[in-house]
């Protein structure tokens, strides 16, 4: 990003297809599954303190988010149905998430296969 900062006009949670819809000042318009946004989550617990310490997520193909709690005017923190509910989404985080999403998640899932884990579809 050309360290412009990017601020959502709307952030809507479609529960039933467990979808994060958010548009941007700039006209971009991401849908994040509440899986990716969970093995993505920006807290201690999934990135760990440094380099390294990263928590592969396993098994979170059917979570969901149940609840989503605006932090000042520069983030969210989402309530996830497994219990997680740590970490603080920045408008920042998301739209990385939103414009880097098909290569995160190639990413992650080769990280699960070279550690043995297969998702259930």
């Amino acid at each position: 990003m050309s360290g412009q900062r990017r601020i959502p006009l709307e952030i809507r949670l479609h529960q039933k297809s467990r979808l994060l819809e958010i548009k941007f000042d700039n006209g971009a318009h991401f849908t994040l599954p509440a899986e990716f946004l969970r093995v993505y989550s920006p807290s201690a617990e999934v990135r760990g303190h440094g380099p390294g310490q990263e928590v592969l997520q396993v098994g979170k193909e059917d979570v969901n988010i149940q609840a989503i709690e605006p932090v000042g005017q520069y983030a969210v923190k989402l309530v996830f149905t497994d219990g997680h509910d740590t970490g603080i989404y920045s408008w920042d985080y998301l739209y990385g998430l939103g414009e880097n999403q098909i290569q995160l998640w190639q990413e992650y899932l080769a990280r699960l296969e070279a550690a043995g884990h297969r998702r259930k579809e």
